[in-house]
């Protein structure tokens, strides 16, 4: 598709250059029938070069493409109305053209707001003291716990802050879906206080892509996924469900942060030798969830009742399971989980994770 568009807008923009000859005499095409004030010429040039912008941009996937392609459809759609008997037909393109700009605008206003969110999430976050973790400070936690952050490798280490990952990764919007789509996730996580923000991409056909956006921020969840970027098909917030939701999706997902175990908005309870619940307090919002440790004190999986939608009366069994353990920065963690939803219908899994990059304590967002 990216070819064909490229080609449609370097051939279409090159026929405005036809105009531009014609009225300064270099050439003389018969499929010009009015004439060409040099006034027109120019203004057919100006579109010409429009075009070749808008294809530079495209070629270089620049996020400004869409400032180029608006301007070359104006300038030629004003054209196209002044020579409409030889040049009607250059709508269609033009249509097209201006429908790739837009969906480009809504792509790069998504970015953008993205962008200014995860930059106010580290403004309002703070950094850990340079205190090194001790068992003493494990003190407190039930034994499981404590055989966790031992086994993975916090000891002697500094609490993690921040922290940035990249995630490739599988999904199944439906529980009737049969193929999986792929897709790339990055997320940004502080500690003090608790709160992320996530992203994903997905390609769900050659034509339609999906972007979504999840957030943690003050103990309050949203949820956002829109078509092409522009057509919002879920945008979930301001719900008590969604918040806690949300906040029991980061109780789980400290698993790539196991020092935030020791974090003073969560607290403990053992169950047995392997297992212990977690209970997380963020300002109005409570959540909680059971962690399953193996005999080596190994992550195995996250159990939680979770509202998977707003519009839910009861929450759902929800699971997220270590496929894969490596060390990464020094520390142990799952790089390879799935999560499932338990369905009256039977077990949907719906999320296939594979940890690409993951980075500790970034002292600022990263430019992109």
């Amino acid at each position: 598709m990216r070819i064909i568009l490229l080609f449609l807008i370097g051939i279409h923009g090159f026929i405005h250059l036809f105009g531009f000859l014609q009225a300064f005499g270099l050439a003389k095409f018969n499929e010009i029938s009015q004439s060409v004030s040099k006034t027109s010429g120019i203004i057919w040039l100006l579109a010409f070069l429009f075009f070749t912008l808008a294809f530079i941009l495209r070629l270089f996937n620049s996020n400004y493409f869409w400032i180029s392609g608006f301007l070359a459809f104006t300038v030629s759609q004003s054209l196209i109305f002044n020579y409409w008997s030889d040049a009607k037909f250059g709508t269609i393109p033009n249509l097209i053209i201006l429908t790739v700009a837009i969906i480009s605008y809504a792509t790069f206003s998504f970015q953008t707001k993205v962008k200014k969110e995860r930059v106010n999430m580290f403004k309002n976050s703070t950094m850990a003291t340079s205190k090194t973790i001790t068992q003493k400070d494990m003190a407190h936690l039930p034994p499981a716990v404590q055989k966790w952050l031992l086994s993975v490798g916090v000891l002697d280490k500094k609490p993690v802050s921040r922290l940035h990952l990249v995630q490739d990764l599988q999904l199944k919007m439906t529980p009737e879906q049969k193929n999986w789509n792929s897709g790339v996730a990055e997320q940004y996580f502080t500690t003090q206080p608790p709160a992320f923000n996530w992203t994903i991409n997905t390609q769900m056909n050659p034509v339609l892509n999906v972007v979504g956006r999840d957030k943690l921020e003050n103990g309050q969840g949203e949820m956002t996924i829109k078509l092409l970027s522009l057509i919002a098909v879920a945008n979930a917030k301001q719900s008590e469900k969604v918040d806690q939701a949300t906040l029991q999706r980061y109780l789980a997902e400290i698993v790539w942060f196991p020092s935030a175990a020791l974090s003073p908005y969560i607290t403990w309870e053992q169950i047995d030798d392997n297992t212990a619940k977690a209970t997380m307090h963020v300002d109005k919002t409570t959540g909680s969830g059971i962690f399953y440790f193996d005999q080596n004190g190994y992550f195995l999986k996250f159990t939680a009742l979770r509202y998977k939608d707003a519009k839910d009366e009861k929450p759902t069994l929800w699971t997220a399971s270590a496929l894969k353990t490596e060390e990464r920065n020094g520390i142990k963690i799952p790089v390879e989980l799935q999560a499932d939803w338990e369905l009256d219908s039977g077990q949907w899994t719906w999320l296939k994770i594979k940890i690409k990059d993951i980075s500790y304590d970034i002292a600022k967002m990263p430019a992109h």
